[in-house]
C-alpha cells in the first residue's frame, strides 16, 4: 500500500475525530445546531475513511495474489 494513500486514510480519520471533538464542544456550549452540523460532517468523514480503507484493502488483496 503506497504511503501517500495510507496517509490520506489517516487524514480522513483525523478529520472525523476533529469534527466529533468540535461537535462535543459546541454541544457543551449549548450550540445544538452547530453541534448537529459538525456531527454530520464527522459522520461523513468517518464514512469516507471507511470506504477508502476498504478500497485499499481490496487493492492490496488483489495485488498479493
Amino acid at each position: 500500500m503506497p504511503q501517500s494513500t495510507h496517509d490520506r486514510v489517516a487524514e480522513l480519520h483525523n478529520l472525523a475525530a476533529h469534527a466529533h471533538a468540535a461537535a462535543a464542544v459546541a454541544y457543551g456550549k449549548g450550540d445544538h445546531l452547530t453541534a448537529h452540523e459538525l456531527s454530520k460532517q464527522a459522520h461523513e468523514h468517518s464514512t469516507n475513511a471507511h470506504k477508502r480503507a476498504q478500497e485499499l484493502f481490496t487493492e492490496l488483496a488483489k495485488s498479493s495474489t
